[in-house]
């Protein structure tokens, strides 16, 4: 299963920087949350994946072995949410220069600053 998902995150990896470097807006947003996903899976095996008890305390004060570690869940929960805000503002502003521009390509935004208001 470590294997597996070492694979999945190197080609989420992959994937995502190759679409960072391509001209068009569209895929470096796309690129954008290929490395968010693999930054999630990351953080996720990096914790240790076990099929444990929600860690809690029963009623005789015992601690249930073995437990899940809520703390890279809480960091996943984090960075899903952080990521969302990133792409959605990534989105407005491919929006915004697409209005201006009428193109996706990067090269194009080079020459906006001569442009008239």
């Amino acid at each position: 299963m470590d294997f597996l998902l070492v694979l999945i995150i190197g080609l989420l990896y992959t994937a995502g920087l190759y679409l960072l470097m391509r001209k068009s807006f569209v895929k470096v947003i796309i690129g954008l949350i290929l490395l968010g996903h693999a930054a999630n899976l990351l953080i996720f095996l990096v914790g240790r994946i076990t099929r444990g008890k929600p860690a809690f305390v029963d009623l005789n004060g015992l601690i249930t072995e073995p437990f899940a570690d809520p703390l890279p869940q809480a960091l996943i929960l984090t960075a899903i949410v952080i990521g969302f805000g990133v792409q959605a503002f990534a989105i407005v502003l491919f929006k915004r220069a697409y209005q201006s521009i009428n193109s996706d390509d990067l090269d194009d935004m080079n020459s906006t600053d001569n442009m008239d208001q």
